[in-house]
């Protein structure tokens, strides 16, 4: 039997045939520079492109709850996505669960929650107790629902006894938007002690990555973004298709 191609030998080959053409799909653009930058350094050679549509989070928000409109909305995004022949897209907004199950379904081509890759390696994580602790920190406040949802059934499905501890940081999303990074990254930072007790703490939004070194400066607990986990996931479900 073969061996399971890596992302080396997977990138070896695309200079042989064709580079991948991986569509992003964002409800913010503050998602769209971690997300540029994990495909820049781990599938350098990977095609991306970016579609956004910044109303939908706003729409989110304002409404507190995901409307069928929104799940046709993402629906359209992604048919236009094939329609550019991509081979995959990744959504990079955690709050819109529902509606990536819908696009995923219409298709056999690969298909990401933002979040699928972080919550696996979190799940890996060896729990100081029984029961593993998951810290969530998030600066888009009703994305702490649905993710908290995905990540309790996957636990199950994996047969892990796990608990979530959120936390969301006010204003620090705004902070980032006033281009103040700083400022955001410190207030991202302040959540650490609040989740001192927990195995892994996971970061929510792709827009928080750049916060991780400030995070793990204060504390020794595992800080998981991300972008990276999903980046590297998405080129390998592409090498072995």
């Amino acid at each position: 039997m073969d061996p399971k191609p890596t992302l080396r030998d997977f990138n070896l080959r695309l200079d042989a045939t064709r580079h991948p053409r991986i569509a992003l799909i964002h409800a913010t653009a503050l998602a769209m520079g971690p997300i540029a930058h994990a495909f820049t350094k781990h599938a350098p050679k990977a095609d991306i492109f970016h579609l956004l549509d910044d109303s939908l989070s706003k729409d989110h928000a304002k409404s507190g709850a995901l409307t069928p409109q929104m799940i046709e909305r993402f629906e359209r995004l992604a048919n236009y996505a094939w329609f550019t022949q991509a081979d995959g897209i990744l959504f990079t907004c955690s709050a819109f669960g529902a509606a990536i199950d819908a696009c995923a379904k219409a298709t056999h081509k690969p298909v990401l929650k933002p979040n699928q890759a972080m919550f696996d390696q979190a799940l890996k994580t060896s729990a100081r107790g029984a029961v593993l602790h998951v810290g969530l920190v998030a600066t888009f406040e009703p994305s702490i629902a649905s993710m908290t949802e995905e990540f309790l059934s996957m636990a199950q499905s994996q047969g892990v006894d796990t608990h979530i501890h959120s936390y969301f940081v006010k204003q620090a999303m705004q902070d980032l938007t006033n281009g103040d990074e700083d400022l955001h990254h410190q207030k991202v930072s302040l959540a650490m002690p609040e989740l001192q007790n927990c195995d892994v703490i996971m970061l929510a939004q792709f827009s928080m990555a750049a916060a991780k070194e400030a995070c793990q400066t204060v504390t020794p607990i595992p800080v998981l973004t991300s972008p990276d986990c999903a980046a590297l996931d998405m080129m390998t479900r592409l090498s072995q298709t």
